[in-house]
């Protein structure tokens, strides 16, 4: 699962994706244990990062069991089961602050240290 949480940071990063946050959520959610809030600087840009984080775990054998908002591209779900990826443009994050449903002490200037 570890191995899992860092793959997803990884390829995030390595394909430009940018605020890059990871909540351990294990004591909060009977649905998941890590999720990773990262920001793409256009749909195209989040459709992409989307994609890798697909295409990477299934390099390990691990098929997504879902993938949510394709077609929009403003906010794709990539959901791992133990590892849920939340890939936004800059105004969708702002408008729904995830960060602060999960941890309400959150700070914005504390993404960019993810």
């Amino acid at each position: 699962m570890e191995d899992l949480r860092q793959l997803v940071v990884d390829t995030i990063d390595a394909n430009k994706g940018v605020n890059i946050t990871c909540i351990d959520v294990k004591d909060k959610s009977s649905v998941t244990d890590y999720m990773i809030i990262a920001t793409g600087t256009s749909e195209r840009h989040v459709k992409a990062l989307a994609d890798h984080v697909v295409a990477e775990t299934k390099k390990l054998g691990i098929t997504p069991l879902g993938v949510e908002g394709m077609k929009v591209c403003d906010w794709i779900l990539v959901d791992l089961g133990d590892v849920m990826a939340h890939i936004m443009l800059e105004k969708t994050r702002e408008y729904y602050q995830l960060e602060k449903l999960w941890q309400p002490d959150f700070q914005a200037d504390q993404a960019a240290s993810g």
